[in-house]
């Protein structure tokens, strides 16, 4: 009598770790939004809500090479809660702006996101299209570098009226981690399509 091996349905740490950056990105949002108008608490909350967002994004894959725990299932939750913590973070903050009326703060975080979004969804599409033919092309330097820009810059501009007075009315410090971010953003999405498009035939 045959028997089947049952697959465990028991998730090992960096996909648990995955799992719980996709939890808190609403929690981020909802306090983000709702604890506002507190002064100190509504900025801190969000704040270290984002943080250990970004420390879980930092281990899991760590985690998942140094102890061979790479798993299919976690190949596919940990890009996906990646992009789901950063463009759903960008969109709760552009709209935070724009709600305490810093309009021209908003629109410059606007074009950020933009810049941001627009990258994400160019380099993930080539990136599918190249592991379609079986090749796979590691994640660089460059793209590590914005990562951690776009999590460190989110963080400083979170806490700008807290960290950083004299920056509260002219928001300078976040004007220069937006810049800051979308330099960072372009020049990995410049660095990613060089080595993707080479792969790319466009008369498939």
């Amino acid at each position: 009598m045959a028997s089947s091996e049952k697959k465990s349905t028991v998730l090992n740490l960096p996909n648990t770790l995955s799992l719980l950056r996709v939890i808190l990105v609403p929690a981020f949002v909802a306090t983000l939004l709702f604890l506002r108008n507190i002064e100190v608490w509504g900025l801190l909350i969000p704040a270290l809500i984002y943080a250990l967002t970004a420390l879980t994004d930092m281990l899991d894959g760590k985690i998942a090479r140094k102890y061979n725990m790479i798993t299919d299932f976690g190949k596919f939750i940990d890009p996906l809660a990646d992009k789901f913590m950063v463009l759903s973070a960008f969109a709760a903050m552009d709209l935070l702006m724009a709600l305490r009326g810093d309009m021209t703060e908003s629109v410059v975080f606007s074009f950020v996101f933009l810049v941001i979004l627009l990258r994400e969804l160019g380099v993930t599409s080539l990136r599918l299209v190249v592991a379609g033919k079986k090749i796979v092309v590691a994640a660089s330097m460059l793209g590590k570098i914005k990562t951690v820009s776009q999590m460190v810059g989110t963080v400083v501009i979170l806490l700008e009226p807290l960290v950083f007075p004299f920056s509260a009315e002219n928001h300078i410090v976040a004007y220069i981690m937006m810049a800051i971010m979308a330099a960072t953003t372009l020049v990995s999405g410049v660095d990613y399509l060089k080595k993707l498009l080479p792969y790319i035939d466009t008369n498939e």
